[in-house]
């Protein structure tokens, strides 16, 4: 396809630099009317849109093009969506947006267990998806990790500006809503940090009874530095309050 050009005041533009500037996204899922109907609606929001119905596909275009998010299926025909999410977490940190099954919270908990950054259950508005899908990007984007301070507690270091995380000086890989939530965590060593603030700051929405999203990312936390420091609960649950990072002392660790 040639690239697109227009006159202005007698000189020509090329239309290629603005295309470039589109996040450009990928959308993974079987249903022909669905995937039709978001590209038609994400083109004027301001996202290049690419789609494939299969799963293999899907994983081989995500591995091999630089997109700045993927919106998965789980129901997908030959490789479920799921196991495309597998696959993709072991060689790439690429945004992921999981759509499920209405009702089916085990799809739901599955995939942020596996990695997912956000899930919108099916059928869902346009809207909203746009909302989640520039919440993701907000706090996915390079440009916007600008801080160049480490905070390091306990056995952490935690890097704003690579958006790293090493524990003991090895690196701990994260999914990025895992980096948000613990960052906000040991800035705040020590005090309770509510569900509702972690809700806001990271998924930027507010909590809802039922969304069990931020207590999935804390586990996957616990599981991937360790439950614990010695003895100690590293992210402690307060009952009916939120969650509370460790602040251990270097002769507790030894312990």
């Amino acid at each position: 396809m040639k690239a697109e050009t227009r006159e202005n005041d007698g000189s020509r533009v090329d239309m290629r630099s603005s295309v470039a500037a589109m996040p450009r996204v990928l959308v993974i899922d079987d249903d022909a009317d669905l995937t039709e109907m978001l590209v038609e609606y994400l083109g004027p929001e301001g996202f290049s849109v690419d789609v494939t119905h299969s799963g293999e596909e899907g994983l081989a275009r995500a591995l091999t093009t630089a997109y700045e998010l993927v919106i998965l299926d789980v129901m997908l025909p030959e490789m479920n969506g799921f196991e495309v999410l597998r696959r993709l977490r072991s060689q790439s940190k690429c945004p992921v947006i999981m759509l499920t099954a209405r009702g089916q919270e085990v799809d739901r908990i599955v995939g942020l267990e596996i990695g997912s950054d956000d899930y919108l259950a099916k059928p869902f508005s346009a809207r909203e998806l746009v909302a989640r899908m520039n919440a993701v990007l907000r706090r996915t984007s390079p440009l916007l990790a600008s801080e160049s301070d480490l905070l390091a507690v306990g056995d952490l270091v935690l890097d704003s500006r690579a958006r790293t995380v090493r524990r003991n000086g090895r690196l701990v890989e994260l999914t990025s809503a895992e980096f948000d939530v613990l960052k906000i965590l040991l800035a705040a060593a020590g005090q309770v940090v509510s569900r509702g603030e972690l809700f806001e700051k990271v998924l930027q929405r507010e909590q809802s009874p039922f969304d069990r999203s931020i207590d999935n990312h804390v586990s996957g936390l616990r599981k991937k530095l360790g439950a614990k420091i010695g003895d100690v609960e590293r992210i402690k649950s307060v009952r009916n309050a939120g969650y509370a990072y460790a602040v251990v002392s270097r002769a507790a660790k030894r312990t």
